[in-house]
């Protein structure tokens, strides 16, 4: 019994270790083609507009009754203590800091990243990614990087309009429901909030960019099994992905306030 448990979990060892050396060599391959012709700029806008331009309207919706039920728990709470003239400072940095890249990035991933890794991996079992390596096309190249390219740029633009559109949300909410005066909301929201918070929230939406992009295409690159295998590898892009975000928001936290001093 114990014997069969020892070999169970050294199988499952090796079978991780073995996916972390695939993900670490996909990894590679993508820095190999950036500066590599031909450039594919046609497919790298066409990525840009589908991550950035068609993820605005749930990143609208999102962020407005994100700022929205911000202002309202934090306004009732800062109440008992009389201090609602902070509910400003406490929604703009919170946004800009942690809630706007997290939530944005996490928004992301369940729209475009399950997009990525489902017709990445229909590609692959229908073989139409042996068919383009026959006409000497990378798959990496052609499908792979401009994906992560524009997630890379596009998800900071998101991130920023993800905290504007929050602010304006709670706004509403502190000056037209709460009755907290407009001059304290935004006087103190333009005094503690300053360049740093936005920097390090930007950053923050890169790395996030990058990484959903990545893995979403490394698990649609490696699907098996017909449908199946492309149901298993979209519910594994998602969750890998949304998981990851959460582990390096924490790190990235740490480097930021290290190298950002007034974050």
């Amino acid at each position: 019994m114990i014997q069969r448990g020892v070999k169970a979990l050294g199988r499952r060892l090796l079978k991780t270790l073995e996916e972390l050396g695939e993900f670490f060599i996909f990894f590679l391959s993508i820095f190999r083609w950036i500066f590599r012709p031909p450039f594919r700029h046609e497919q790298l806008f066409k990525q840009m507009e589908f991550i950035g331009v068609r993820s605005l309207p749930i990143i609208v919706l999102t962020a407005t009754f994100t700022g929205m039920v911000f202002a309202l728990q934090t306004g009732y709470t800062f109440r008992l203590f009389n201090a609602e003239s902070l509910v400003g400072t406490t929604v703009g940095m919170s946004l800009s800091r942690e809630i706007g890249p997290v939530f944005t990035a996490l928004m992301v991933v369940a729209r475009a990243g399950s997009a990525m890794a489902a017709e990445i991996g229909t590609m692959k079992v229908t073989e139409q990614v042996e068919a383009l390596r026959a006409m000497a096309v990378s798959p990496i190249q052609y499908l792979v990087l401009p994906r992560v390219i524009a997630g890379f740029f596009m998800l900071p633009l998101l991130a920023g309009v993800f905290t504007f559109v929050g602010v304006v949300g709670a706004y509403l909410v502190s000056v037209y429901l709460l009755q907290i005066p407009e001059a304290a909301f935004v006087n103190r929201l333009v005094y503690y909030v300053d360049a740093n918070d936005f920097v390090g929230g930007l950053i923050k939406a890169a790395a996030f960019g990058f990484s959903l992009s990545l893995i979403s295409c490394h698990q649609g690159y490696r699907t098996y099994g017909g449908a199946e295998g492309v149901g298993r590898s979209t519910t594994r892009a998602v969750v890998i992905s949304s998981v990851t975000i959460l582990v390096l928001n924490y790190f990235l936290s740490t480097l930021i306030i290290e190298f950002l001093p007034d974050f």
